[in-house]
């Protein structure tokens, strides 16, 4: 196969996981807007239902403990795939697979840091939510983090950073 379909097949891959990763991405962060908003807001007031507080502090373990293993899964999935002495196309479709969980457990801190805040009002939430996009922005799909996360070698490296490159 010549480097223009690896390129192909590349650059669709990453598309679609890029795609992915920005509809985990901005889901929960739609339903923590409103959370936040109606925890910070005077005027509007729902009817809840009074929860117990262990619930929140569950809640609030659950978000602390998916924040770490989250990394440390998707750490474990990247050395497995370096490793690897699969061909450059594998390896990026097992990268894009360990990228997608890990933003998969992160839509999941998200909805619950959401679902915390609007129901219990406990800021606990929110600073689980702003570590949650911590995590969000340092891991985002790139070329470059690809190139760095599998340690790629020369040809490989070129072929990854023109993902990017537009077609004139």
């Amino acid at each position: 196969m010549d480097n223009d379909e690896r390129l192909l097949r590349l650059k669709k891959d990453f598309r679609l996981l890029e795609r992915n990763v920005l509809l985990l991405i901005a889901i929960p962060l739609s339903f923590f807007a409103f959370a936040y908003l109606y925890s910070s807001s005077d005027t509007l007031s729902f009817d809840l239902p009074v929860l117990p507080p262990v619930l929140a502090y569950l809640g609030l373990g659950t978000v602390a403990v998916l924040l770490v293993m989250q990394q440390v899964a998707f750490e474990r999935r990247i050395q497995l795939v370096k490793k690897s002495d699969s061909e450059l196309h594998e390896r990026v479709k097992r990268y894009a697979q360990a990228t997608f969980l890990r933003y998969w457990q992160l839509f999941w801190v998200g909805v619950i840091s959401a679902l915390g805040l609007f129901l219990y009002d406990n800021p606990g939430f929110t600073i689980g939510y702003a570590l949650t996009l911590l995590f969000v922005s340092l891991g985002k799909p790139t070329p470059h983090r690809i190139v760095t996360a599998l340690q790629l070698t020369k040809g490989d490296k070129d072929l990854v950073y023109q993902i990017n490159k537009r077609e004139d």
